[in-house]
């Protein structure tokens, strides 16, 4: 195990990539209020002081983690739009369907959302009143490819029609109200009254 660790010690990119994936096994496993430095140094193959490099503190290390957990949201969201070019309202639809089919199954995040008490707790705010890094980047990204197309509105509104999807598909994240089709339908739907296209994607479900 010695020479193991000593290995793993010469690379900090695939040590804080390993770190962070055993942070994430432990806290699905036992729950977060039983992922300490030490034992998190043995899951990882590492020693203690390689996780305090790689990672900071444990506020620190429960950031990362639920942000690298995020990203998958922010791959889907893109590979959703890169899969519909010419048509925006498909690509929401897909993006939004796409992201809350990964949260029903992510391990981790339904880990956080039923956490009740105590240090299982702490990463909740991360996902929730202390959300802005991850809003930020997601409406960004969403952002991004929404300039692609032609939609016909003003910057701004357009810059309020992203914020107010992007809150709404998150929230439903947190605490889905419906299955990742019908909250896409109505998500869509929405968009399309923005856009002045109900109409239309009512006679193309008809």
């Amino acid at each position: 195990m010695a020479e193991a660790t000593a290995g793993h010690d010469d690379d900090p990119i695939s040590n804080r990539s390993r770190i962070i994936g055993a942070a994430v096994r432990l806290t699905c496993e036992h729950g977060w209020s039983k992922v300490t430095m030490g034992r998190l140094a043995t899951e990882a193959g590492v020693s203690r002081q390689t996780v305090y490099n790689a990672v900071g503190s444990r506020d620190d290390l429960a950031e990362a983690m639920v942000l690298t957990e995020s990203a998958q949201f922010v791959f889907r969201i893109v590979e959703a739009f890169d899969s519909h070019p010419d048509d925006l309202l498909p690509a929401i639809h897909e993006a939004v369907e796409s992201t809350l089919r990964f949260a029903e199954g992510n391990a981790l995040l339904r880990a956080v959302v039923s956490a009740t008490h105590g240090a299982d707790t702490e990463l909740l705010p991360l996902l929730t009143t202390h959300s802005e890094s991850l809003l930020g980047t997601v409406k960004m990204v969403v952002q991004d490819r929404v300039d692609q197309y032609e939609v016909g509105l003003p910057p701004e509104r357009i810059s309020a029609t992203i914020d107010i999807v992007v809150r709404t598909a998150l929230s439903h994240v947190m605490q889905p109200t419906a299955s990742p089709c019908e909250t896409a339908d109505s998500i869509t739907w929405l968009v399309a009254c923005v856009l002045g296209r109900s109409e239309e994607l009512v006679a193309s479900r008809a």
